[in-house]
Parts: C-alpha cells; structure tokens; sequence
C-alpha cells in the first residue's frame, strides 16, 4: 500500500509539471550569438511569455536567415 501511495504522489507531482510546462522557442543561446535582449525579435515583456506568434519584424527576419546579419528594418513594430 505504502508504494501504491508514492507511486500515486510521484504520478501527480509529475503531472503537475508536465502541465506548468511551456514551450520556448526561443533561447538564451539566441541572445547570446545576437546580443540582443528577447525584446528585439518578440513584443512580449517576458521571456516565458514570448511565443512564435509574436515576432517583430526583427523576429520573423532570424526566423528565416538564422541570424540578424542584414537586418536593416525596425525591431519595434
């Protein structure tokens, strides 16, 4: 009985951060190799809130060049 009760306490710890688990797509190594805080290529505030769906232009440009080199435009939309 006593593993049944850790394995359940075990079963929903993990649950519970599966579910608190969010998808990043952007990362540290990003702001690193561009020196550029997250803000340059996404509007959110945070970087746990910054998705995909929200690029600046600066964003959507790295997304398809891989890098910065060339970007002329506004990372401000």
């Amino acid at each position: 009985m006593r593993k049944l009760r850790t394995a359940f306490g075990l079963l929903v710890l993990a649950s519970g951060l599966l579910m608190n688990y969010s998808l990043t797509w952007g990362k540290t190594e990003y702001t690193k190799k561009e020196k550029k805080p997250c803000t340059f290529c996404h509007k959110a505030k945070t970087a746990k809130e910054a998705s995909a769906k929200d690029l600046t232009e600066a964003g959507k440009y790295y997304e398809q060049k891989k890098s910065l080199d060339g970007f002329t435009g506004s990372a401000k939309k």
